[in-house]
């Protein structure tokens, strides 16, 4: 029997939905349906989302700039490469859809590595936010651009 478990981040950029199957993460994700988490509780989340919650906090405090977390990533092969990638980008740098294409050998394929960044359940944890377009501007961060803009400068503040 599954176990699904949730709990939510104010982060200063919204709130932010974790969802967790039988110990391991299947969501990190901007909540769009709501201004603010207001603290309602349908359970006590369990472990795995209280460790994603409290490393998102060290994050969005500078405190942290990788994440030790067990994440289910479900997607095509494609998909899946492409978000492996994203997370060995290092903390405060940028890369473009291209080089990521490029990467995992598949050269030109830069709108099919957005296409795959797109569907990243995972913010800020894959980090999506640090592609950028080939000419450093800042394209296609479905969550929102200044969102991508935030978290770039947030990096850069800490590093």
């Amino acid at each position: 029997m599954a176990f699904h478990d949730h709990a939510y981040y104010n982060s200063e950029i919204g709130p932010i939905r974790v969802e967790a199957e039988n110990g391991k993460i299947t969501l990190v994700e901007f909540d769009e349906s709501r201004q603010k988490y207001n603290g309602e509780k349908s359970q006590k989340p369990g472990g795995a989302v209280l460790e994603c919650v409290k490393q998102l906090d060290e994050y969005f405090r500078g405190k942290r700039k990788e994440f030790a977390l067990d994440l289910r990533l479900q997607g095509t092969e494609f998909q899946q490469k492409v978000w492996k990638t994203l997370i060995d980008i290092p903390y405060g740098r940028t890369v473009s859809y291209g080089d990521i294409a490029h990467r995992i050998g598949k050269i030109g394929a830069a709108r099919a590595v957005g296409n795959a960044n797109s569907k990243n359940r995972f913010v800020v944890i894959v980090p999506c936010h640090r592609v950028i377009g080939s000419d450093a501007e800042l394209v296609g961060y479905a969550k929102g651009l200044y969102r991508k803009e935030y978290l770039l400068k947030h990096e850069k503040k800490f590093l």
